[in-house]
């Protein structure tokens, strides 16, 4: 009995430790703040969660903040972590890192295992730093990142790999996993399911890949299929946007989740229409490839994942028809369906020509221009971090920090490309103006958002 107690006592503990390994879902009110390097700085997968959360939960409002910074190790954001992603005050903190820790060119040496061995002594002591600092803000969730993979396998003769690398990249994710077990921490991996989608694609065509041309940097596809991961860890894959079935025959509403479906009339023609308000909005997907170098799109990430099934079902079910029908929404004419269609259910969350898909578009578009007003910050938080606190000029923002700036132009292959946005960013003026800028385009978001009462149609085509 003693035995048996012990055992069950065990299971207990190792599944509430698994389930606090799971994120939870962000709340209202949460300030969510993503930290790491340039696939965080320049990639959209932080984005594109938010985008999910602004359509799926127009109610609920969060902020969510980019940390990220190009070239960053763990050593890196070790130096900046409170001024720059604590001085966000969040409520959760998501942290990645790895593709820089692992080094690059260092694999094509003789002592390249020498080189490993230090490296990830290096990070294992800087991680424990950093965690020294996660835990005393305890008022802060935390939820790890296993860092997407540096694509070896792709064949590409223009940029030759560095083998064994994601090896050491794999090495830092468990010691990541390992913490977040020891503390109770969320963890989301994107290496391994990244991995597995370029073998998979790789077998069709053996120069796909992920990345760019770097074998480093995802693309759109990559950036959509990251936040796909970490949405589904936090649980929300197969929640409907909406799913609604009425019986004609009966004149009946069978279903209406997530959803409020009024007024119902049935025709002695056989022609319905109803009330149809939403809670959520389709989720957008972006068919223009986003971004510097960027050649994919973040639709695209749909052909490897069940991307639609899982984040946008927004299911349309009439049972007890015959024949031909047109759908109409708020007197646009959508699409033509049988019957057969209609009583096995329509995604409307594909139709991108309808009322609602074309309300989630908006949002994709001004949180698209709320994203580009936030990498300027990123830029400048770059030059800071990494050009003028080891001077002692750490947000001086003075002429003797731009001074400092133009006199490394020559020994720093970046700066000069953020020479100019510095140029403006070091204006306490300039910056207000851009934060109110993307404030206002959040709160465009979220009035946009809003539910609309919608008048749906299923009319026969005779």
């Amino acid at each position: 009995m003693k035995t048996t107690c012990i055992i069950l006592l065990f299971l207990a503990i190792t599944l509430v430790t698994q389930a606090q390994q799971t994120p939870a879902p962000f709340r209202a009110g949460d300030r969510v703040v993503f930290v790491g390097n340039s696939i965080t700085e320049g990639g959209h997968y932080h984005s594109y969660i938010w985008l999910y959360y602004m359509t799926r939960f127009p109610r609920q409002r969060m902020q969510m903040y980019s940390a990220g910074i190009g070239g960053d190790t763990s050593w890196d954001i070790l130096n900046r972590i409170e001024e720059d992603a604590y001085a966000k005050k969040p409520t959760v903190l998501t942290l990645t890192f790895g593709m820089n820790d692992s080094g690059y060119y260092e694999y094509n040496s003789d002592n390249a295992q020498s080189f490993v061995n230090q490296r990830l002594q290096k990070v294992d002591s800087t991680f424990r730093e950093i965690r020294k600092i996660m835990k005393a803000h305890p008022e802060t969730r935390v939820i790890l990142i296993g860092s997407s993979p540096y694509d070896e396998t792709c064949e590409d003769e223009k940029t030759p790999p560095f083998k064994k690398k994601n090896e050491t990249i794999r090495s830092i994710i468990r010691m990541q996993e390992e913490t977040a077990r020891e503390n109770n921490w969320a963890f989301v991996d994107f290496n391994a399911p990244m991995l597995e989608i370029n073998g998979q694609q790789q077998q069709k065509d053996p120069r796909f890949t992920l990345m760019q041309g770097d074998r480093i940097h995802p693309d759109n596809d990559g950036n959509m299929l990251m936040a796909y991961f970490f949405l589904k860890a936090q649980g929300l894959a197969g929640k409907p946007v909406a799913a609604i079935r009425i019986d004609a025959k009966d004149r009946k509403v069978k279903q209406q989740e997530n959803c409020y479906i009024s007024n119902l009339e049935v025709n002695l023609q056989g022609n319905l229409s109803f009330n149809y308000l939403a809670k959520a909005l389709p989720y957008p997907l972006d068919t223009v490839p986003r971004g510097w170098g960027k050649k994919r799109s973040q639709a695209a990430a749909a052909r490897y994942v069940p991307l639609i099934d899982d984040l946008n079902r927004e299911t349309l079910c009439i049972q007890g028809l015959s024949g031909n029908y047109t759908l109409v929404i708020d007197g646009n004419k959508i699409a033509d369906f049988t019957a057969i269609e209609l009583e096995q259910g329509i995604n409307m969350g594909e139709l991108t020509n309808t009322p609602q898909y074309q309300q989630a578009v908006k949002i994709m578009h001004l949180n698209e221009a709320r994203w580009e007003i936030e990498k300027r910050f990123r830029e400048y938080a770059w030059t800071e971090f990494a050009i003028l606190k080891p001077k002692g000029l750490l947000f001086a923002d003075n002429q003797e920090a731009l001074d400092s700036i133009r006199a490394n132009l020559q020994h720093n292959i970046f700066l000069a490309g953020h020479l100019d946005n510095f140029t403006k960013a070091m204006h306490p003026e300039i910056r207000d103006a851009w934060t109110k800028e993307m404030d206002l385009l959040v709160d465009k978001i979220y009035s946009i958002a809003q539910p609309k009462v919608r008048k749906i149609e299923i009319i026969q085509n005779l």
